[in-house]
Formats: C-alpha cells, structure tokens, sequence
C-alpha cells in the first residue's frame, strides 16, 4: 500500500475547504481524512509506505499522526511536478517491499479495507487497476511492475481530464486496465460534507460536522 500525503498544516492542506472551514479546521480535516485512510491501508495487512511532502511540525493532530506512522515506511516526495512525484513514489515504495504497488492519496477517506484489498487482488490478472474520481480525476493507481509508473510522468495532474489521460498513457504503453468503482475526491467543503455523510463514523466525519456547527 502507498499513501500519497501532504502533511496537515494550517495554510498548506485543504485551502479550498476555505471557506466555510478556516485554514486550521481544513488542515484537522486533512489530518483525519490521512488518518482514516492509513486505518484503512493497516485493516488490509499489507506493508504500508508513505510519501510524504510538508513536515509535520506544526501539523495537526501531529501527535496522532506520529503514532499512525510508527508502523509505515515514511518518504520524502522528490520530483518537480507532481506527476513526477507520484511515479518516483511508486519506484521508492517499490525498493523499500518489492512487488505490486496500489497507490492511494488523503483525498477519500471513505475507502475501506475490503475496497482496496478488492482492488488490489485485481493486480493479479491485470497490469494495473485506476480508481476514476467524479472530477475527471483518479483516487487510486495499482501497478503490478511499479516501474511502468514512468507512463504518467507526462500526463498532466489535477485536471478534469486526468483520469481519461492517465489511462490512455497506461494503454499506450501496453497495460491491461481494469477499471475500479468511481469516488468522490475532497477538494471543496461541499465534497467533504457529502463524502462524510457515506462514512461510517470516523475522525473525518467528526471534523466535517465540527465545521458545519460552526457554520
């Protein structure tokens, strides 16, 4: 399992959840959403990386977090964009366990256990699985050969089309695609209200509900 992160700082993680949310409440929800998501990559029992960008000093829930991280395998995010941060991420995680890789971000802390470990069982009849996301992006990418990760370094991120990309890239470069169910990702506080309300208790969900009350 690779968790994609970016450590839940007031004014780094989750702006556009402000407003409603100031920049502190969005950077508790991001801290819950990674929470949440790391519960859910343990329950699967497989080794779990994290590439991780921000530092967590200063961080929300930071103590919460550090215990969270004791039993994964935390590296730093190297490359210039993102696409290229993601692809390095998949070799790194690769050259700490060996094997398939199934990638996810803190953006659908709705996954469950069963989800990914459904998604990344695929891995064994396919070369890669891709989770679209209801923004025309993608909430998860599983590649038997982590390598061939160098197929979406020139695909660009955070676009409405990047999943349609993402998977042409992965086909161009001769991979059989499955295709896993569609997510919604949190990017604004309107998507964080409707995915708390198909979670099952939580830490997110409890963050959304705080800043809604306050509201």
């Amino acid at each position: 399992m690779l968790v994609v992160a970016k450590a839940p700082v007031a004014g780094f993680a989750k702006t556009r959840l402000t407003p409603p949310a100031t920049p502190r409440q969005a950077a508790r929800i991001a801290a819950a959403a990674l929470l949440d998501t790391l519960d859910a990559a343990h329950a699967t029992g497989a080794p779990v990386v994290v590439a991780m960008t921000g530092q967590l000093a200063g961080a929300e829930r930071a103590g919460e977090l550090r215990r969270a991280l004791r039993t994964t395998t935390v590296l730093g995010q190297r490359g210039p964009t993102f696409a290229d941060r993601l692809a390095n991420a998949h070799s790194d995680a690769a050259a700490v366990d060996g094997g398939a890789t199934l990638q996810v971000g803190m953006d659908t802390p709705q996954l469950t256990a069963e989800l990914l470990a459904d998604a990344a069982a695929r891995l064994s009849y396919v070369d890669a699985v891709l989770g679209p996301a209801t923004d025309g992006g993608w909430w998860a990418l599983g590649l038997r050969e982590p390598a061939v990760a160098d197929a979406i370094r020139t695909v660009p991120m955070s676009r409405s089309d990047t999943g349609e990309r993402t998977l042409h890239a992965l086909r161009r470069n001769g991979l059989r695609v499955g295709l896993l169910a569609e997510l919604s990702d949190v990017d604004t506080m309107a998507d964080a209200t409707r995915v708390a309300g198909s979670c099952a208790g939580g830490r997110f969900r409890a963050a959304v509900q705080e800043v809604m009350v306050a509201a």
